[in-house]
C-alpha cells in the first residue's frame, strides 16, 4: 500500500489520465510513494470508500463540485489550477497535492 494516496477527479475520468501519468513519473524520480488514481466525478463517492484518499483534487470543469466534496470530507479537496491542468503540468499538481497532504 502506497504512502499517499491522491485521487484526481473530472467530468469523466479520462481528462486526467495524462496528468496522471505525469504525476506517477514525477513521484518515481523523486522518491515520492503515492498511489495517483483519476475518476470520473459520478465515481467519485465510490472511489472515495473504496481507495480513502489522503487529498482530493478536483479538475477545473468540476470545481463547482468543491463545496460539496469539502463539506462531507475530512481530507483536503483543493481544484486544480486551470492553467498547471491545461499544460499537464504533473510536476506541479503533485507538488500541491504533496503540499496539502502535509
Amino acid at each position: 500500500m502506497a504512502e499517499k494516496t491522491i485521487m484526481l477527479c473530472c467530468a469523466a475520468g479520462m481528462s486526467t489520465s495524462l496528468l496522471v501519468s505525469k504525476m506517477q513519473k514525477t513521484a518515481e524520480s523523486d522518491g515520492v510513494d503515492a498511489e495517483i488514481f483519476a475518476t470520473a466525478a459520478a465515481d467519485a463517492d465510490a472511489k472515495l470508500e473504496e481507495k480513502h484518499p489522503d487529498v482530493l483534487m478536483l479538475g477545473p470543469q468540476v470545481r463547482y463540485l468543491e463545496g460539496q466534496f469539502k463539506e462531507k470530507l475530512t481530507i483536503p479537496v483543493e481544484v486544480i489550477n486551470m492553467q498547471d491542468y491545461g499544460m499537464v503540468n504533473g510536476e506541479k499538481v503533485l507538488r500541491e497535492a504533496l503540499s496539502l497532504i502535509k
